[in-house]
């Protein structure tokens, strides 16, 4: 558990940039389109409402956790998905996955385990009744 302490304070920033840019919906939509495939900026603006300058921003600050990639070609600004940063908030996500499993495991058992003790006793068996005629 401290190994994984010390991981997230090193990388901190890393996931504070991270997770501001996942923070957006129109910024974790821009990443869905991406993620099939190359973009330019106009064809990520283009569902929204908005102008190319705001579309920008969008893109600068998912280029700035590291989630994308920009080139220009010509004139055209053309952005691919950089998906590895998202395995550092998986990770981070993961510890408390593990932790909140952990829980609610130890949870589920004393439920259990008061749930056994309010019950009554099993009734003892009943002696099954001789069939008529098999006496000996």
């Amino acid at each position: 558990m401290l190994s994984f302490n010390i991981m997230v304070e090193s990388e901190s920033p890393q996931l504070d940039t991270l997770f501001n840019a996942l923070g957006d919906p129109t910024r974790r939509d821009m990443l869905r389109q991406l993620a099939e495939g190359e973009r330019t900026v106009t064809e990520l603006a283009a569902p929204y409402d908005m102008s190319l300058a705001a579309a920008s921003r969008h893109i600068k600050v998912l280029e700035s956790a590291g989630l994308i990639q920009r080139e220009v070609r010509w004139r055209t600004h053309y952005c691919r998905l950089n998906a590895g940063p998202l395995a550092a908030a998986q990770d981070w996500l993961a510890f408390y996955e593990r932790f909140w499993t952990t829980r609610l495991d130890i949870l589920d058992r004393l439920l259990r385990e008061e749930d056994a003790k309010s019950r009554p006793p099993p009734a003892p068996p009943r002696p099954h009744p001789e069939p008529p005629g098999d006496k000996s």
